[in-house]
């Protein structure tokens, strides 16, 4: 494949302007990362010394290879939730290697409320074992947890994707042979019980470890028993008379060991056969991205300088350069791996579309993984566009694209408006990895294009009741709808909602992504197929 031709200049002012601002970008970004994974009250800290244990991410540092890398997912949940008082949602989720296995990775942050499950802990969760189950990778978990956070109790329990959802998707993982080891470090408490009892395997701490229905306060309130920890749920208990656990840890330490030990015991799970060539860092700096990328979410760039600096030598073989120019469409390598990239250089109109459908079809027909790198402010509206059968050629799009059965992989670069996120693999199309940047906005229409609809139809109202049109009520549509969509437009607001698996610094997607599709390949191909296409 032939090196995309660059036209970026380091030295133009543009350029230096914006690597300035996307730096500083970068900058809150880190602190925000660092802050959400490491700062927490003293108090709690000390809580957790007092009681001999570990912090979370000490943890997890013992449990992984030494020296791999670790994909953490959904760093910043909760940020803009609970007061901030839910960093990481008290939850840590990732990729990791395991005695040189893949594995999906769950931990309760014990350093936040004692770990206690708010609704976005339990909606991490059940993303990252909606991983474990797309991509069939075998799942840890790291159990320490006060129990669900019970202010919030209506929103933990009853619904389809909330608690429970964890539970079945466990029992789903076993059905279809995928491992699971659960690690007690702490409380398994009420629902939380399941968590080591659905695992095929267990490890349980002597002294801290405890798994139980209902913990003593529960149980003397119910049946008027009085009974202590240790022998209502304790280690020696579970691994020596119920059996509700497997194996017996005097430490911390030992049952990371014992954890380890089990994992290098699982089979390795073949991956499908995806083409591979060499591995070549990229050609071009990835740092090059900061200037690249405008200070302005209206500002169009070309999406070819964004794709040299993230695949295998820079190198892309473009599929209908001509056609449809408004979408890139190509072939490159990723980690060495073969990827279908499909990136917006402007909004959807019909040929892009069309384009983007035939595309996707030959991704799966020659069995390739697509990766879609959004920049979107929807497809084109207007009389002569819907003549044309833009809604049906968006149509067709977001059929191919739907029905695509090799995996997907998502990246919000800028903007995410309207069908044109769901033309591009949105959270709702299943892609297996949906990441943003931290500049990345996502909304069924970009802020501007709401305030005026919004006073349009504020004034169409005024009209309608024989009112005289008030300037004032106008303006403070204005500024309210202006605020709001300020505030819910943020990549921040998205990410703390978990409406993607994490932001990025730029520079650090190649690797995300490489992760990613490696994960992706222990599940099978999916079974080919498409619905109607509406011709």
């Amino acid at each position: 494949m032939r090196r995309i031709v660059s036209s970026i200049s380091t030295t133009d002012p543009d350029f230096r302007r914006n690597d300035a601002h996307y730096r500083r970008i970068v900058e809150d970004f880190r602190a925000r990362q660092q802050a959400a994974r490491y700062d927490r009250p003293e108090r709690d800290l000390a809580r957790l010394e007092r009681q001999g244990k570990m912090r979370p991410r000490e943890r997890l540092e013992k449990l992984l290879d030494p020296g791999t890398p670790f994909l953490e997912l959904s760093t910043l949940a909760a940020n803009m939730d609970y007061d901030g008082e839910a960093p990481g949602a008290s939850a840590i989720t990732g990729i990791g290697i395991i005695a040189g296995r893949e594995v999906a990775i769950r931990a309760d942050d014990s350093s936040v409320k004692g770990g206690a499950w708010y609704p976005l802990t339990i909606k991490k969760i059940v993303r990252l074992l909606d991983i474990a189950l797309e991509n069939r990778l075998p799942v840890v978990h790291l159990c320490d947890s006060a129990g669900g956070f019970l202010p919030l109790q209506s929103d933990l329990f009853a619904d389809r994707h909330m608690a429970g959802r964890i539970f079945r998707n466990q029992c789903q993982l076993s059905k279809l042979g995928v491992q699971q080891l659960s690690l007690v470090f702490g409380h398994c408490t009420a629902g939380g019980a399941y968590v080591p009892a659905l695992s095929d395997y267990s490890v349980i701490v002597k002294g801290t470890g405890a798994v139980f229905l209902g913990g003593p306060p529960l149980v003397k309130a119910a049946t008027g028993e009085e009974v202590g920890v240790e022998e209502l749920g304790g280690a020696e208990m579970h691994t020596s008379v119920s059996g509700t656990c497997d194996y017996y840890a005097a430490s911390e330490d030992e049952a990371i060991a014992i954890g380890r030990e089990i994992v290098s015991q699982w089979r390795r799970q073949p991956k499908w056969a995806c083409q591979r060539d060499p591995i070549e860092d990229p050609y071009f700096d990835p740092e090059e991205l900061y200037g690249i990328l405008p200070d302005s979410p209206k500002a169009v760039f070309d999406m070819r300088e964004v794709i040299a600096r993230m695949v295998d030598g820079s190198r892309f073989h473009e599929y209908q350069p001509n056609y449809g120019t408004a979408l890139v469409c190509g072939f490159a390598n990723i980690w060495g791996w073969k990827v279908g990239i499909i990136a917006n250089n402007g909004v959807l109109f019909n040929d892009s579309s069309l384009k983007a459908a035939h595309f996707i079809e030959l991704c799966n027909q020659n069995e390739t993984p697509l990766v879609f790198l959004q920049n979107i402010t929807g497809y084109m509206v207007g009389r002569d566009y819907e003549r044309a059968g833009i809604t049906k050629d968006g149509a067709k799009m977001i059929m191919a694209q739907s029905c695509s059965r090799t995996p997907k992989f998502t990246v919000m670069c800028n903007s995410s408006y309207g069908a044109g996120n769901y033309g591009m693999c949105g959270r709702a199309f299943d892609a297996r990895f949906l990441f943003g940047w931290p500049t990345y906005q996502v909304g069924t229409m970009g802020g501007e294009q709401a305030v005026n609809t919004l006073v349009e139809v504020k004034a169409a109202q005024m009209r309608r009741n024989g009112e005289e049109i008030d300037q004032a009520v106008l303006d403070g549509v204005r500024d309210e709808t202006r605020r709001a969509y300020e505030h819910q437009l943020s990549a921040y607001f998205a990410t703390s909602r978990i409406w993607d698996d994490g932001l990025l610094d730029p520079v650090d997607t190649r690797n995300a992504l490489g992760m990613a599709i490696t994960a992706s390949l222990n599940a099978p191909l999916g079974e080919p197929g498409y619905g109607v296409f509406r011709l």
